[in-house]
C-alpha cells in the first residue's frame, strides 16, 4: 500500500532521462526519449522521487502535496473582482475529472475561501486516464493507483458517485439523481467525454467486448488480457486503438486492428502520417486492415468468439477492444438553455458559457474535453481540444475567470499539444493539424523513425508532429504562435531528404454543428430568442 501519487506532464518531458537515472524503480525511458513512470511508487522510494520532480529541467514531475502545508495564495486581491464571491461564494464543479480537480487547485491558489463542491458520477475522485491504455494494460501500474496527485489541500465537499442530472439557471442549482439541489454563485462544467461503445447493443454486452476509459474498463481488460487470449481484435486505430494494438504486441498476444479509413492516425495526423504509422504496426506483426469494417461481433453462451469484417473474412477473437472515440457528457444539460449539442459546451476564449442565444453567462464555465471555444489563433474557430494539457491550462484559465473581474480575466489561448507512446515510438504534436492542407518533413529522417513535420494551411504553421524528436516541438509552438510562413523558412538543424510540402491528405470533415440546433421565435429584435432542439447523434 502507498500514499505516495505521481503524474508526469508528458507535453512537457522532454526525455533528459533525470528522473530515470534518479529513481529508476519509478521511472523508466523508452526507446530513446518517451517515458513510463509508476504513478504510485512505495513510500520508500519518497525521497528518490522527490529528487526526481525537484531534477527535472522543464519541471513535469507533480508530487503529491496534499498533506504538505498549504502555501499562500498566489494573489488575494482582484483589482474589480467581487470580494464577497471570493471569500464567501458557493462554487461547485461537476466533474470530478483532471479538469476539475485543476480548477479546484487554483481557486485555492487564487485565494477562494469559500464553499467549493466537486460532483461525479464515478465513486472515485479525480484520476489519471492516460496510463489505463499504457501502464495498466502492461501489469506495470494498478488501475486504482491512478489517482491524480495534489497540489494542494482543495477543502472541497464531495459528491461522488451521484450524477448531475439538470441545471436549473434560473434558480442557480444543480440537480443530482438523488434528488439533491445543490446552489451555486458560479459553476464549472467539466463533465469529459465518456468511450463511445459499440453501435451493437447486444453485441457490445458480450463478455470479452471493452471500451476503455474508466478504471473499471481498465481493469477487465487488463483481467482478460492476462489470460492470454488467441486474438485481440482491435476496433479503430487512433491514438487509443494504435496504444493498444502496442501493448498487445508487447505481451505477445496476437492482435488484428479494423480500421475503416486508409490507415492509423489518419484522422488526427493525415494520410502521410498514417501510412508511417502504418508501416511501424505491420512491422511488429499487426495484422492491420485498413478500409475495412467490423460487420459483426458473435459470440456463444454471452462471450464473445468472432467477429465478421468487411473484407469477408471471419476472426476468431476472445477479446474486442472498441476505440472509436468519444461521446460528450451534456445530457445532464438539456433544457439548461446553454448552447449544448453532440459537439460540447459552447463558450468563449475566456471559458463562459454560451446560452443558447449566443449569450454569454456570467455565472456557467467550461473546460476539459467538453469544452468547444473560438481559437482566435485559428481564424477564431470553435475548436474542441480533448487533450490532457488542453485541459489542466483551460481549467486553470476558467478558475481564474470564475473569482475576477472583467478587467482581469484571462482568455485561454494555449497551443494545444499532445502525445502518445506506442511500438517504442514517443509521437508528440503541438498546434491544430487537422486544419492543414500541406504537410512536409522539415527535420531528420522518416527511415530512421526520427523526425519532425510540419503542417501548414494556407502559407502558415498551424501544427507540427515530432517522431523521437520531441525536443524540437517547443521551437514549432513559437513558429505557430507568430503565424510563421509555411513551409518554414530557415535552415533546420538534421535537415530532411526530402523537404518538399505535399497534400496533408486529411479525411474530409464533417463540421458537426450544421444540423438545426435551434429555432428562433420573435419579431422585434427585443422579442427574438433561441431555443435549443435536439440534433442527430
Amino acid at each position: 500500500m502507498t500514499s505516495m501519487r505521481v503524474v508526469v506532464d508528458l507535453t512537457k518531458c522532454e526525455g533528459y532521462a533525470q528522473c530515470a537515472f534518479l529513481a529508476p524503480e519509478a521511472f523508466r525511458m523508452v526507446g530513446d526519449e518517451a517515458l513510463m513512470f509508476d504513478p504510485a511508487p512505495p513510500d520508500e522510494l519518497q525521497e528518490k522521487v522527490l529528487r526526481a520532480a525537484a531534477a527535472c529541467p522543464v519541471q513535469a514531475l507533480q508530487v503529491d502535496m496534499a498533506d504538505l502545508p498549504t502555501p499562500p495564495p498566489t494573489a488575494t486581491v482582484s483589482a474589480d473582482g467581487d470580494d464577497r464571491l471570493r471569500h464567501e461564494g458557493r462554487i461547485v464543479i461537476v466533474g470530478a475529472s483532471l479538469a476539475g480537480l485543476k480548477a479546484a487547485e487554483q481557486l485555492r491558489a487564487e485565494g477562494f475561501t469559500g464553499k467549493l463542491t466537486m460532483i461525479g458520477d464515478e465513486p472515485e475522485e479525480p484520476y489519471d486516464r492516460p496510463p489505463l491504455s499504457k501502464q495498466v494494460q502492461t501489469g506495470w501500474a494498478a488501475s486504482a493507483d491512478t489517482t491524480l496527485p495534489r497540489r494542494r489541500d482543495i477543502a472541497a465537499d464531495w459528491k461522488l458517485g451521484v450524477a448531475a442530472t439538470g441545471l436549473d439557471l434560473e434558480h442557480n442549482f444543480v440537480t443530482l439523481a438523488d434528488g439533491q439541489h445543490v446552489g451555486f454563485d458560479r459553476l464549472l462544467i467539466a463533465t469529459g467525454v465518456r468511450a463511445r461503445p459499440w453501435f451493437v447493443p447486444e453485441e457490445a454486452g458480450l463478455d470479452g467486448v471493452f471500451t476503455i476509459r474508466t478504471r473499471a474498463d481498465a481493469t477487465g481488460l487488463r483481467e482478460r488480457l492476462l489470460a492470454k487470449p488467441r486474438r485481440v481484435l482491435v476496433i479503430g486505430s487512433g491514438f487509443t486503438g494504435s496504444e493498444m494494438a502496442s501493448v498487445c504486441v508487447e505481451l505477445g498476444i496476437p492482435v488484428t486492428v479494423a480500421e475503416a479509413g486508409p490507415a492509423p492516425l489518419a484522422g488526427a495526423l493525415g494520410g502521410v502520417i498514417g501510412r508511417i504509422a502504418a508501416d511501424i504496426m505491420r512491422e511488429h506483426g499487426v495484422d492491420l486492415r485498413v478500409n475495412t469494417r467490423v460487420d459483426s461481433l458473435q459470440g456463444e453462451d454471452g462471450r464473445l468468439r468472432r467477429a465478421l469484417l468487411s473484407d469477408g473474412t471471419t476472426l476468431d477473437v476472445d477479446v474486442a477492444v472498441v476505440a472509436l472515440g468519444g461521446i460528450r457528457n451534456v445530457e445532464w444539460l438539456q433544457g439548461s438553455n446553454l448552447a449544448v449539442g453532440m459537439w460540447g459546451v459552447a463558450c468563449d476564449a475566456g471559458c463562459r458559457a454560451f446560452d443558447a442565444n449566443g449569450l454569454v453567462t456570467d455565472d456557467v464555465f467550461v473546460a476539459g474535453d467538453v469544452a468547444r471555444q473560438p481559437q482566435p489563433m485559428f481564424g477564431y474557430q470553435f475548436l474542441a481540444m480533448e487533450h490532457w494539457g488542453n485541459s489542466v491550462t483551460q481549467a486553470q484559465v476558467a478558475a481564474h475567470n470564475m473569482i475576477s473581474g472583467k478587467t482581469d480575466r484571462w482568455p485561454h489561448l494555449e497551443v494545444s499539444a499532445f502525445w502518445s507512446l506506442q511500438f517504442g515510438n514517443n509521437i508528440k504534436s503541438v498546434g491544430v493539424p487537422v486544419i492543414a492542407d500541406q504537410i512536409a518533413i522539415t527535420q531528420g529522417s522518416v527511415d530512421k523513425r526520427q523526425f519532425v513535420a510540419a503542417y501548414g494551411y494556407k502559407g502558415r504553421v498551424v501544427g507540427a508532429v515530432a517522431w523521437n524528436q520531441g525536443k524540437w516541438l517547443d521551437f514549432y509552438e513559437k513558429l505557430i504562435e507568430q503565424a510563421a510562413p509555411f513551409p518554414p523558412p530557415y535552415d533546420m538543424t538534421n535537415p530532411p531528404a526530402d523537404p518538399t510540402p505535399v497534400p496533408a491528405e486529411f479525411p474530409a470533415m464533417t463540421y458537426p454543428g450544421r444540423d438545426a440546433t435551434v429555432v428562433v421565435t420573435g419579431h422585434d429584435p427585443s422579442e427574438r430568442r433561441a431555443t435549443l432542439v435536439r440534433g442527430r447523434r
